[in-house]
């Protein structure tokens, strides 16, 4: 119930902080596919996962507001454990200048939820064990969109992913995401566990 009012809180934050543009602007609501890959940490034994998804976005000015969801499932590899992923995210957009082509940043909060289903054989046709796991962190990246028609747009966008200020006391293995050459970058403690690229499609009206 906690992370469902926060969730409602945040969607509507970021609802207020779009609509004095989409006053003055007429506003546009998107909805479209789009395709992500994902992937953990550099010291992380999976390498780069394809989800599939969507994403619906709000705004036609210097801000946006986008709600996107992707999913993907899969066996691993002695085919006795169905895995599957559900990352939802809400972020901020920010477009510095309005054109054909647009350039953004981005930043909001995601909740990566992992199902477990374990069979008895790699049939599948007895399950076992379930288990199912959430993770809630915050993502910062940026982007680009076309808009080759005032209907349709089409973006890409790189994200860091469970991104995380100062000491951490979890074990999980970090990359930081300040280069070391930067002054303070060391105090500053910035780092994050993972990162994702999507190209997507948005239908406008």
């Amino acid at each position: 119930m906690a992370r469902a009012s926060f969730l409602g809180v945040l969607i509507a934050a970021l609802l207020a902080a779009s609509a004095p543009v989409l006053a003055q602007r007429g506003g546009s609501i998107g909805i479209g596919p789009r395709l992500t890959f994902i992937r953990g940490s550099a010291e992380s034994p999976d390498g780069t996962q394809r989800f599939n998804g969507g994403a619906i976005r709000f705004g036609g000015g210097k801000t946006a507001v986008e709600l996107a969801m992707d999913y993907r499932s899969g066996l691993t590899g002695s085919l006795t454990e169905r895995v599957k992923d559900f990352p939802i995210q809400a972020s901020l957009l920010f477009f510095p200048v309005r054109s054909g082509l647009s350039p953004y940043l981005l930043g909001g909060v995601g909740w990566y939820s992992q199902h477990v289903t374990r069979f008895s054989a790699p049939t599948g046709t007895t399950t076992v064990d379930e288990e199912t796991t959430r993770k809630m962190g915050y993502h910062a990246g940026f982007g680009g969109e076309l808009r080759p028609h005032r209907r349709f747009g089409l973006y890409g966008d790189y994200r860091y992913t469970m991104i995380r200020f100062g000491d951490d006391d979890e074990t999980t293995t970090s990359s930081s995401l300040i280069p070391g050459w930067i002054p303070g970058a060391e105090r500053l403690k910035l780092a994050h566990q993972g990162s994702m690229f999507t190209w997507g499609a948005t239908f406008y009206f």
